[in-house]
């Protein structure tokens, strides 16, 4: 058969398009950024595209001929600077619908998730219970498919941040420890899918293991999975994380893609389980799921360097947007030390370009689509500063306040933040 897999870069969607390639069909998948995706999985037919733009049903027409089946596995949390649930997540779904039922009316699986509960009313799930509630009335066949947490041998969102919590030294700090949360592997949802194409399986259907752990269980089991020792939970009050989930937000609307979202929370606060309403299908426990997938040392790198990223993305921030602003409270002391090389309104000028560049470097590294240009703009200005001063005042090197050396650790974490830039 003919599939087209929505989100076929994403945690679940390539694991879905691998296993539907194993299976024998031809495989389109759509994504924002093709050249690489073709690298990775190359028996995969890649076309580029951002369901935020697909909002009419003309869009889809080129795109659905042919196509006997139509997977979605695209998805976000939360609007923001990179995401537009509204359009994602429900416009784009309707155009869809309306376009397939004009064209070859394809089979059409949903990747959803249970909408009811603390955060129904919120855009993450609002948006899936109106593109789900519209594809039953469709006319169209199809499969909405409601999975639990999912876990595997990659990770993103929610599973990241278990890992990275599951890290942490000494003790766990946890908000919501006792919250239920039900589990799956990322297989167990390519499992249906395959069956849904094969006919085996449609309608609405919750997908979750049998069994139901706390969420401080959970993060045990991947402290566990990790190698590491057990430690103590130490549960938070609810509030003390306002703060965090405030900065993830604000986050959020500069592109970034933070579990620790207020939606997130919400979702927490009540846990995640299903009803497995109308469910025949087996699916995989945590402590299955993880074993089949021995962690190994880039697990428990990617662990300890998750939540180290934002604060490395901000610190560099601050440094610059530091550098940049404390030499303009003293512009005048700050130009004299190019007056040997240069007149006094070419100082001023220069030292004016450099401040400058310093704060448009800090602020756009805030920026999720700006910040690996503003990364390497930082490293390419670092490297100037230092060849100019050399050249200029090689005695600065000797300064026993070391400003030329300390420029070499801000290369260094430049250099880490571009290194864990990518999200998947």
């Amino acid at each position: 058969m003919n599939i087209l897999i929505l989100g076929a870069t994403g945690f679940i969607g390539s694991v879905v398009a691998a296993r539907l390639v194993a299976d024998g069909h031809v495989v389109t998948g759509l994504g924002r950024n093709p050249v690489r995706a073709r690298l990775k999985q190359p028996a995969i037919d890649w076309r580029r595209a951002d369901l935020s733009h697909m909002t009419k049903p003309a869009d889809w027409d080129d795109i659905l001929k042919d196509q006997h089946v139509v997977v979605n596995c695209a998805g976000a949390l939360q609007d923001g600077l990179s995401d537009d649930l509204s359009a994602t997540q429900a416009e784009a779904m309707l155009a869809l619908y309306s376009a397939a039922k004009r064209s070859s009316r394809p089979l059409v699986v949903q990747i959803s998730a249970r909408t009811a509960g603390a955060a129904s009313d919120l855009p993450f799930l609002a948006t899936k219970r109106r593109a789900d509630e519209a594809l039953a009335a469709s006319g169209l066949a199809y499969l909405i498919l409601r999975p639990a947490l999912v876990l595997g041998r990659n990770a993103h969102g929610g599973s990241a941040l278990l890992r990275a919590l599951a890290a942490f030294p000494l003790a766990l700090p946890l908000v919501h420890a006792e919250s239920p949360v039900e589990t799956l592997s990322v297989n167990d949802v390519a499992e249906a899918v395959s069956r849904a194409v094969s006919g085996g399986i449609s309608g609405d259907i919750d997908l979750a293991a049998n069994e139901v752990l706390t969420l401080a269980e959970l993060v045990r089991l991947h402290r566990h999975w990790l190698g590491l020792p057990p430690a103590r939970v130490f549960p938070l009050p609810g509030w003390l994380t306002r703060p965090v989930t405030w900065l993830a937000d604000l986050s959020g609307l500069l592109g970034w893609r933070s579990p620790l979202r207020s939606t997130a929370m919400t979702v927490m606060s009540e846990g995640v389980q299903s009803s497995k309403s109308g469910s025949s299908l087996a699916a995989t426990s945590a402590v299955a799921a993880l074993s089949a997938n021995p962690s190994g040392v880039q697990d428990l790198w990617f662990a300890r360097l998750y939540l180290l990223k934002p604060l490395v993305i901000s610190g560099l921030s601050g440094f610059w947007l530091l550098s940049g602003l404390i030499p303009l409270l003293a512009l005048e002391k700050t130009s004299a030390h190019f007056l040997p090389f240069m007149a006094e309104a070419a100082a001023t000028v220069l030292t004016l370009a450099t401040c400058l560049t310093d704060i448009a470097l800090g602020a756009a590294v805030l920026l999720r689509p700006l910040a690996k240009r503003a990364l390497l703009g930082m490293l390419a200005v670092s490297f100037a500063y230092l060849a100019g001063a050399s050249l200029l005042e090689p005695a600065l090197w000797l300064d026993p306040l070391g400003p030329l050396v300390k420029v070499l650790p801000s290369i260094l974490l430049t250099l880490t933040a571009l290194a864990t830039l990518d999200e998947r």
